[in-house]
């Protein structure tokens, strides 16, 4: 069996694109109370920061810059998969589990880059924000209610109309 190597950095800044295994699923949008629950609990544990996400019904992407002394964004993640599912259980949401008593909600793998500077960070942020509209849940950035988009305005790093114009941006992967 193959190992996927990941790259590790002490108080990195990491973009992920993490996915359910059934991408017809709209769980994450329908019980975002929830996963936005098992980020504060996991957070207050395990702490980072997140620079950017957007929560999308079947996948999120998020950008996170982890404390200094820190380099580990897979237990986070474990523990966030984790504690979503047994939430969701809980609210009686109905979720088989396999021979191994796993419930296969999420994808077992994911997709993680170490952002390398503040343009790779800006492009990532950007794909993240204009996800919503490149998957055409909405028209608008500012339409899709599950975004950092929204803190990017309120601070003044973004209009509201930013990338309403896809030539505004480079909004590839």
């Amino acid at each position: 069996m193959v190992h996927y190597r990941r790259n590790r950095l002490r108080g990195g800044t990491f973009f992920f694109t993490v996915t359910l295994a059934d991408r017809r699923s709209r769980l994450l949008v329908e019980h975002v109370d929830l996963l936005r629950e098992a980020f504060r609990v996991v957070r207050r544990k395990y702490p980072f920061q997140i620079e950017a996400i957007a929560v999308l019904p079947d996948h999120l992407h998020a950008i996170w810059k982890l404390p200094q002394d820190d380099d580990d964004y897979p237990s986070r993640w474990r523990a966030i998969k984790s504690r979503f599912t047994r939430m969701l259980r809980k609210r009686g949401v109905p979720l088989t589990p396999n021979a191994k008593g796993e419930y296969g909600l999420w994808a077992r793998r994911y997709w993680e880059h170490t952002i390398r500077d503040d343009n790779d960070l800006q492009r990532h942020a950007d794909y993240i924000h204009y996800n919503p509209v490149k998957h055409d849940l909405v028209k608008r950035m500012s339409d899709w209610p599950f975004s950092s988009f929204h803190r990017y305005i309120r601070l003044g790093w973004l209009s509201p109309d930013w990338g309403d114009e896809p030539s505004e941006g480079d909004f590839g992967e």
